[in-house]
């Protein structure tokens, strides 16, 4: 039983958005909130990297569903406005085919992407992207509370949640289906597959074994896109700086050494400086491959699944440079696309190799829709995706090269230049990722999306040891911002459902959504 009198105290581990999240809401309810991070300051993936005196938005460069944090801050008292300045997005991204003059952008105006691909491709072609669309509203519709506003899903709370019109929604997708397959239904051009196949990739996964249900990405961007005045880490420091105002007491440059238990339930944690803070409750805000490897401690290993290493995610080979640019248009989000896109997948997943010819992302941060270039250098972020191998096979100089080489390669075929010096570029490799995510052996994502059962195998907030949740992009609901930011606020509703402190429900389910459409 825990002391009615005393303040519960709770250790969040890991200052990602999971984390700070989470700590902010629990310390606005009145509990004691510690937040332990080994970095010297907050974001965990999303990062800026010092290039030539400048910063550059290293990780998450895109924000979308900002409903998550709209309503959490509401429940606060404040706004996303009041502390951070945001400008929607008309373009949402710039595409690009190997050794084609043509692009095609996606714009947040579906109408006016709808002429760009009947421009692109065909009228034919954009009648079936307004039914795509259609589609992906209705798949969104019907998932958003029953998976991503609810705790971790099991196949008869899925089927429950949903009703006969979800089910008959999610039937008529074919949801046994790869997202390939399906939208090898929706579209015949197949630049078209590829552009809307990409998807996979914000999930950390293939095109051809994540399942057709990754299509309600296209619905994330199409509700908006919104680029952040500093860039993505201003996100992290103003929910940082938030949850200091809440009384969040914050520890930055320490590790958690371990996560300790007495009796079968959390006591504590104890730091890399041997210091123990002790608590009744810890929510761990990093992948759970760590928990699973018993990195924090070994009676913990048992609780939890190891996710083998052709489970993981996708990782990355990453460029931020501050650099001149030539020749191609770039607005903000830009995409390289290669030919054979089947076997960049086969060399990642199967071959467990950088890619021969990897499609490339490059984010071009000092540009908005106009494309307007500075005439100095800017700041180019790049990503190549790469099997996440970092603790197995830290890759050599020469496959890095060859992978460098033929990136910059297809981006000179398509008409981009980027004139830049040794000591402009920070690279980041499969191998950083990997040390700076424990566990994960690199892996961005967590475990892969792949096969329609993987929306059941992400841990839930509530672990099977008591007093102790997890949030992050490795569990439910899953990676990228939004998603990981809706795990802190799950961890935060479960932990005080646990407490007494809000009703018992059947399941924790954030209200709200997407009713401000």
């Amino acid at each position: 039983m825990h002391n009615a009198t005393r303040t519960p105290r709770v250790v969040v581990v890991g200052a990602g958005i999971g984390g700070l999240v989470s700590a902010l809401v629990l310390a606005h309810r009145g509990l004691d909130v510690t937040l332990v991070e080994s970095a010297n300051q907050p974001g965990g993936k999303i990062r800026q990297v010092q290039v030539g005196g400048v910063g550059v938005d290293s990780g998450p460069t895109v924000f979308t569903m900002r409903w998550v944090l709209d309503q959490m801050l509401e429940a606060l008292g404040t706004s996303l406005e009041s502390i951070l300045t945001l400008e929607p997005m008309g373009v949402l991204a710039r595409h690009a085919w190997d050794a084609s003059p043509q692009t095609l952008d996606l714009f947040s105006d579906t109408r006016r992407t709808a002429d760009a691909i009947a421009q692109f491709s065909s009228p034919q072609e954009a009648r079936r992207f307004l039914n795509f669309c259609q589609q992906t509203r209705a798949l969104y519709d019907t998932l958003e509370k029953p998976y991503i506003r609810s705790e971790r899903p099991s196949l008869f709370s899925m089927v429950n949640d949903l009703g006969l019109t979800g089910l008959a929604t999610l039937t008529g997708l074919g949801p046994f289906a790869s997202l390939w397959r399906s939208l090898g239904r929706h579209f015949h051009d197949p630049r078209l597959q590829q552009l809307f196949g990409r998807y996979a990739t914000y999930c950390g996964s293939s095109p051809w074994s994540a399942p057709a249900t990754l299509m309600l990405v296209a619905q994330v961007e199409l509700d908006g896109v919104w680029s952040v005045k500093g860039g993505m880490f201003q996100v992290a420091s103003a929910l940082a700086n938030l949850g200091h105002s809440h009384g969040v007491k914050s520890r930055y440059g320490v590790a958690c050494a371990q996560i300790m238990t007495a009796q079968g339930r959390v006591c504590g944690v104890q730091l890399s400086t041997g210091e123990i803070i002790e608590a009744e409750h810890v929510i761990f805000n990093g992948d759970v491959s760590a928990l699973a490897g018993g990195l924090l401690g070994p009676t913990l290993k048992t609780s939890f699944k190891p996710v083998r290493p052709q489970q993981r995610s996708l990782s990355a080979l990453t460029l931020s440079m501050h650099a001149k640019t030539s020749g191609f248009p770039l607005v903000r989000h830009n995409v390289f696309f290669n030919q054979d896109y089947r076997a960049e997948f086969d060399d990642i997943f199967h071959k467990r190799q950088l890619p021969s010819q990897g499609t490339v992302y490059v984010c071009a941060q000092d540009r908005d829709d106009t494309g307007l270039a500075q005439a100095e250098a800017e700041r180019i972020f790049c990503l190549v995706n790469a099997p996440a191998d970092g603790d197995t096979h830290p890759f050599n100089l020469s496959e890095i090269q060859a992978c460098e080489s033929s990136s910059m390669a297809l981006m000179r075929r398509c008409g981009l230049a980027i004139d830049v010096l040794p000591q402009q570029v920070v690279r980041t490799l499969p191998q950083d990722f990997a040390q700076r995510f424990p566990g994960s052996g690199g892996a961005l994502y967590g475990q892969a999306t792949h096969g329609w059962m993987s929306a059941f195998r992400r841990p839930s907030a509530r672990s099977k040891v008591p007093g102790l949740y997890t949030a992050g992009g490795s569990v439910h609901p899953g990676p990228g911002v939004p998603m990981a930011a809706m795990s802190g606020r799950l961890a935060a509703a479960t932990l005080m459902e646990d407490l007494g402190l809000t009703k018992l429900s059947r399941r924790v389910v954030i209200s709200g959504g997407m009713s401000m459409r």
